[in-house]
């Protein structure tokens, strides 16, 4: 006789069965049908998304490229030759995956096992602890300030006060959701703990110091990029990590071999072929961030925070920021909400073409009224 579904349920892990789920952004057609609006006239910037879309080059790459038919190179060999250039680090430090996001499951699992711990500073991105649950790790949690910089004295007390250490610190620079960055002297304090700190770099290409050259000369740093922002690459999902010599073929032992699909790779390299165009998009959007900053302050009811990214948290003020929200997709603009801690009343704006930029303002602005 089959199992019925509550036999199922008791064989899956307990851990996981009890865990919450990770919320993602709702598709852009998705949204279009729901709200029945046409997808040429929504504004969506609620994702960090680059709305430039991909390079010429590499639309013109993804069609006519001849081997879709054959696996695609499980070394990423010709990727990593054309990284190392844009990267300044030797080929021998990247590593290649679907999106980051892979590669930060790979260095979760490559280093912790059940009962292990991780540090994370929230608020941030919120894969850090969802991968560390899934490999059956701990979250020690350190919030920020309330500029949102890192606590350092308290990250450093974890590691005098727990037993058993972390073996994990993760930290953003640029920070998602609020564009925050940390200097070279915060690095060094936390690279003299006894952790491996991984250092997601998702956005540097907008603002922020970029620390992959101190890879090399770091036995405990990874620093992990994307080319899913500044290339506009995010439907491909391909992103990379800069790695120590020391970690590198451990990463090899775990990753699927065939991780990255052939149409990614193609486009990757076509992308870092048109950096000229690429880097013209993106001067464009730090632009329009600083015009958007400063149309956001003069708004009465928005507190908008400095930013080095390609975005802009608000804290709503006076008013209920879910309702803001709802009102601001009924017009067909997507924009990002917050409820979690330290976040409460908050929206996050990716920063978009100059026309979509102005829809945003002149949608905030009427509810001024």
């Amino acid at each position: 006789m089959m199992l019925d579904t509550e036999q199922v349920a008791a064989l899956i892990r307990p851990d996981i069965y009890e865990m919450a789920a990770y919320t993602p952004i709702v598709p852009f057609e998705v949204l279009s049908r729901k709200l029945g609006i046409p997808e040429d006239q929504i504004v969506k910037v609620d994702a960090n998304e680059n709305p430039y879309g991909p390079s010429p080059k590499a639309i013109a790459a993804l069609a006519s490229y001849p081997y879709y038919h054959i696996y695609p190179d499980p070394n990423h060999t010709l990727l990593r030759d054309a990284l190392q250039d844009y990267v300044g680090v030797d080929k021998t430090h990247l590593v290649l995956g679907t999106g980051s996001d892979e590669l930060l499951d790979i260095v979760i699992r490559l280093f912790v096992q059940p009962g292990d711990s991780i540090v994370n500073c929230p608020p941030t991105f919120g894969m850090y602890p969802f991968l560390a649950s899934v490999a059956g790790a701990q979250t020690i949690s350190v919030p920020r300030k309330p500029d949102f910089q890192l606590d350092l004295d308290a990250i450093e007390a974890v590691f005098r006060q727990t037993q058993r250490l972390p073996k994990l610190i993760f930290v953003t620079s640029p920070n998602n959701p609020d564009g925050s960055i940390i200097d070279r002297g915060t690095l060094d304090r936390l690279l003299d703990l006894p952790a491996v700190v991984v250092v997601d770099q998702a956005y540097v290409e907008f603002g922020g110091i970029d620390f992959a050259p101190l890879v090399p000369a770091c036995p405990n740093l990874i620093v992990m990029r994307t080319f899913s922002k500044w290339a506009g690459l995010a439907g491909l999902r391909v992103g990379y990590g800069v790695f120590p010599s020391e970690i590198v073929g451990h990463l090899y032992k775990i990753k699927q071999p065939y991780n990255v699909n052939a149409a990614a790779q193609a486009a990757v390299l076509a992308s870092l072929d048109d950096l000229q165009t690429l880097m013209g998009r993106v001067q464009i959007l730090v632009e329009e961030r600083g015009r958007l900053y400063g149309a956001l302050q003069r708004i009465p009811y928005l507190r908008p925070y400095p930013s080095h990214s390609n975005f802009i948290l608000n804290r709503v003020l006076g008013r209920d920021a879910g309702a803001l929200k709802a009102t601001l997709e009924s017009r067909g603009i997507l924009v990002r909400y917050y409820r979690t801690p330290g976040l409460q009343d908050c929206i996050r704006i990716s920063v978009g073409k100059p026309q979509q930029n102005d829809r945003v303002i002149e949608a905030l602005c009427r509810e001024e009224r």
